[in-house]
């Protein structure tokens, strides 16, 4: 007998299913998300007289807890479902777009019993690149968050304390932060000297010194006098901005040195280092995206579809239409479309290949985005084989390739 067990998951509670091979519901029921929750769906297997190997397991996340259980117990049949995935077979068994936790993980496990040859096995990363992929998140998240600060922070000065807003080249500059934390106003600021201000300058190593004069002139410029309540009101809350964004740019800096250094240590890593135009972050975020798997991308046209490089192409006789990939790793889309812009100015390859698709391009984006997809399938094909990029290779390739049409 073959078991199927499909689980949809939340954060407090997962809704169960278990499946016989003939499609047959065995039980539906829920398990708490903790380990005695756990046990107890454990518990439900060994009632049927299944082992591991004849049990099969689907669910919508690999970010869980319980998918650690389960590699500890030794499952091997444990299938990622795509969220898509389950939506677009919802109608399979309802004539309405009505579902609910439990409907889902029988329909879960509905999937995996019928298309269960589709499906890869999930399979988990080396422990350095799941360090190296929550390392990305965890920097994304500091400079979003970074961004959400610094307009509010922004608004906040201008609304009585402009000049402090173009002191320095970046409003998020340590020293202009520095800066609004010991002269939080107008007039704290314009009782600095020359000497003063030049003093703290130096203390925290501003690398221009020619220019001081010039910025010191700009606390002096002819900006309306605020109102004493105005002052008051808005004093402490840029105070709050300037004190939590120098906390926030501290610590992205140190994590960023983490990464750094897992990015060394990782078995691929000359790789994706050898990418025109990666960069420190795009390189470990190109990395955590691909994984350590071959087989999870088994073809370049898997990847990118899956990245969003590509389009969708619907034809059905003489009728051919193509649109715009929707459904995908947009985060992975993001990260490839990033390096493509930044890659035009470190590979003639890639400058050229841009310059004769910008014109017949729809934007800046689609034309990145075509490229995109290029690069895609070239860094594919250096990651099967485990080797890294080198551009005076590729171009002579590509002048054979040319000479031989």
């Amino acid at each position: 007998m073959k078991l199927y067990i499909g689980i949809d998951w939340s954060s407090k509670k997962h809704d169960v299913c278990m499946m016989n091979e003939k499609g047959g519901v065995l039980e539906l029921f829920e398990i708490e998300n903790n380990q005695e929750g756990y046990w107890r769906l454990e518990e439900r297997r060994k009632k049927y007289g299944v082992d591991i190997d004849n049990s099969s397991i689907g669910i919508e996340t690999n970010y869980n807890l319980v998918i650690d259980f389960f590699i500890d117990q030794g499952y091997r049949n444990i299938y990622v479902i795509p969220p898509h995935l389950t939506h677009g077979n919802r109608s399979r068994f309802a004539v309405s777009k009505g579902h609910n936790d439990a409907s889902d993980a029988k329909l879960i496990a509905e999937i995996l019993r019928t298309d269960q040859g589709r499906l890869l096995p999930w399979q988990p990363d080396l422990p350095i690149t799941r360090q190296i992929r929550a390392q990305i998140n965890l920097i994304r998240f500091l400079t979003t968050e970074m961004v959400r600060f610094q307009n509010r922070f922004r608004d906040t000065l201008n609304m009585y304390y402009p000049q402090a807003t173009k002191l320095f080249s970046d409003l998020d500059a340590k020293i202009n932060l520095r800066f609004v934390m010991a002269y939080p106003n107008p007039e704290s600021a314009r009782s600095l000297s020359v000497e003063a201000f030049t003093k703290f300058c130096k203390e925290n190593r501003y690398s221009r010194p020619k220019r001081i004069p010039e910025i010191y002139a700009r606390l002096f410029a002819d900006y309306p006098k605020p109102n004493p309540d105005t002052v008051l009101t808005y004093q402490s809350e840029a105070l709050l901005f300037a004190k939590t964004l120098l906390i926030l740019k501290e610590f992205r800096e140190r994590e960023e040195k983490t990464l750094k250094h897992l990015f060394v240590q990782h078995p691929d890593h000359h790789i994706f280092a050898s990418l025109p135009g990666v960069g420190e972050f795009l390189a470990p975020a190109l990395l955590a995206k691909f994984g350590d798997h071959r087989d999870r991308f088994p073809t370049p046209q898997v990847l990118q579809a899956v990245a969003g490089t590509a389009p969708v192409t619907s034809s059905s006789g003489k009728s051919k239409k193509i649109y715009f990939r929707k459904a995908c790793d947009h985060e992975f889309r993001w990260i490839v479309q990033t390096w493509a812009a930044h890659s035009i100015e470190k590979s003639v390859w890639a400058a050229a290949y841009f310059a004769h698709a910008f014109p017949s391009s729809k934007s800046y984006n689609h034309a990145c985005r075509c490229l995109a997809n290029r690069w895609l399938n070239i860094l594919w094909r250096l990651w099967m084989d485990r080797t890294p990029y080198d551009e005076v290779l590729h171009l002579k390739r590509r002048a054979k390739f040319t000479t031989n049409r």
